[in-house]
């Protein structure tokens, strides 16, 4: 996990960038493959990797101005090769399980929008060709749009 990592200079409040953990990792892994071990078996995640250094990016525009930035909050690098360990081990129960579902798309590899799309249109387009109707709600933040669809053949 820790070689899988993007090697980047930044750092969370520990000042340990992942360059500096991937360079030590042969001498940490064990040490922190325990105390990950340990986290996922008492379901508690370490509460000093849970903090965060929050720091501004200007987004554009003039730097004078507040508005122009949004925050981004540097983790750790041990906070980060956790949630890789704990993002892989829950996303191998979920598959091994079959806990989802396959209309489930987002957050999942292989899957993406651009599948969901072409299932709907699919489906809608099977529906219609046996002559029957479609219906559909879709909703988003501000507007509820309901749609009909027939076919006269």
């Amino acid at each position: 996990m820790i070689n899988s990592l993007k090697i980047k200079e930044s750092s969370g409040y520990d000042e340990i960038s992942t360059k500096i953990l991937k360079t030590s990792a042969h001498l940490i892994s064990s040490p922190l493959n325990y105390v990950c071990n340990k986290s996922i078996l008492s379901g508690t995640f370490p509460t000093h990797l849970k903090y965060a250094e929050v720091k501004p990016l200007l987004k554009k525009g003039d730097r004078k101005y507040v508005a122009n930035y949004r925050p981004i909050s540097l983790l750790t690098s041990f906070s980060r090769v956790f949630e890789k360990i704990i993002y892989n081990r829950l996303l191998k129960h979920i598959d091994t399980n079959n806990i989802l579902v396959d209309e489930q798309f987002g957050f999942r590899i292989p899957s993406s929008t651009d599948k969901a799309s072409y299932k709907l249109t699919d489906e809608i387009l099977n529906t219609l060709n046996n002559r029957m109707v479609v219906g559909g709600i879709f909703a988003t933040y501000r507007r509820l749009v309901i749609v009909l669809i027939t076919t006269y053949c």
